[in-house]
């Protein structure tokens, strides 16, 4: 089953998206249960309720709970604030949110607080760059001090399709800033649920299934559970635990009956190659520490050079902290994700 295979569908009642490449599940995207917390994107209009000095930040009032603000100088209790949310809070804790709101859409993303029209980086070709300037020029055309971001999708865009794509995320933002004001807090733009946030951020696959037996078609079941197992089986022999607790996500690498250096090395660089998919599938984030098998000190940066690689083109925002002291090493990764949690029987 080679190429790139979307499947869309709902399980245990929620909708999902999953992406099958080369016969192997590489990212599941799911929707947030009925009354979880809001995913990141949306946008509210929120009002200042306490000041927190000692944090620098400012808690907010939201129509079903709370938000926190850094950097809140200069406001005041009873303000109304857009903000968007930035990530999942963790049980218990208010929601993350940021006053500079991005719009986003398959093709351009409207940044109000950042004018000036700019193209991805990842667009080298300079004829196609002044195209794409040329169309998101005359698409904005009349409005003062746009602020916009050609995505790299906008180069296989037909020129129509970009125009209305960036006047509907634009007409969008508009809107969204002409309704700041009011006494009582208000959701005014939902986040995208997984199917949607499929569509803008994958792109074209090379089969598109979406028909009610699809998800069984693929065996989607099966990969899932697969790939929340807490135990993973490393090419070479290895394998490795990857269990998530309260305070951090906790990954041990193994290699098995044979303890040589050289199986400590092969098991920890196939780890490496996969810890990028199977967070991003598990929806896994924050801390995350890595107990690697035991190699000596003048392997590891072969080992830090194959999970900068493996992370490069990962979606979520992922830092690697480096080695701690015990041996460890620490990653730090954005919450964009719930921690998968269907139930498959």
């Amino acid at each position: 089953m080679k190429g790139s295979i979307v499947v869309l569908g709902e399980l245990s009642g929620r909708k999902l998206a999953a992406r099958i490449v080369d016969g192997r599940l590489d990212d599941l995207l799911v929707d947030t249960p009925e009354n979880g917390p809001p995913p990141p994107g949306t946008i509210f209009r929120g009002i200042c309720d306490r000041p927190v000095k000692a944090q620098g930040g400012m808690f907010l009032r939201l129509p079903n709970g709370s938000a926190f603000l850094r950097g809140a100088a200069g406001l005041r209790p009873g303000q109304p604030l857009l903000v968007q949310v930035t990530g999942f809070a963790e049980p218990g804790k208010a929601v993350s949110v940021t006053t500079r709101l991005l719009f986003k859409s398959r093709y351009a993303i409207a940044t109000p607080d950042a004018p000036g029209i700019n193209v991805s980086r990842s667009i080298r070709d300079e004829e196609m760059r002044v195209r794409l300037l040329d169309i998101a020029t005359e698409a904005v055309a009349g409005v003062q001090e746009p602020g916009l971001i050609l995505r790299s999708a906008a180069a296989g865009a037909s020129d129509d399709d970009l125009a209305d794509d960036i006047r509907a995320v634009h007409d969008l933002a508009m809107a969204v800033l002409a309704d700041a004001t009011g006494t009582e807090p208000e959701l005014l733009v939902d986040g995208p649920d997984a199917q949607s946030l499929a569509w803008r951020e994958w792109g074209n696959p090379d089969v598109l299934a979406d028909a009610p037996t699809a998800i069984d078609a693929y065996d989607l079941p099966e990969m899932i559970t697969a790939i929340t197992a807490p135990r993973i089986v490393l090419s070479g022999g290895g394998h490795a635990w990857i269990e998530p607790t309260h305070a951090l996500v906790s990954v041990d690498v193994n290699t098995g009956t044979d303890t040589s250096p050289a199986a400590s090395l092969k098991a920890n660089l196939a780890l490496a190659r996969d810890l990028p998919r199977q967070l991003r599938c598990r929806g896994l984030g924050g801390q995350i520490v890595v107990d690697f098998a035991p190699l000596p000190k003048k392997d590891r940066r072969q080992l830090e050079t194959v999970l900068r690689a493996a992370f490069k083109s990962d979606p979520v925002e992922t830092a690697l902290v480096g080695w701690t002291q015990m041996g460890n090493f620490e990653l730090q990764r954005k919450r964009e994700r719930l921690p998968l949690d269907l139930k498959l029987t």
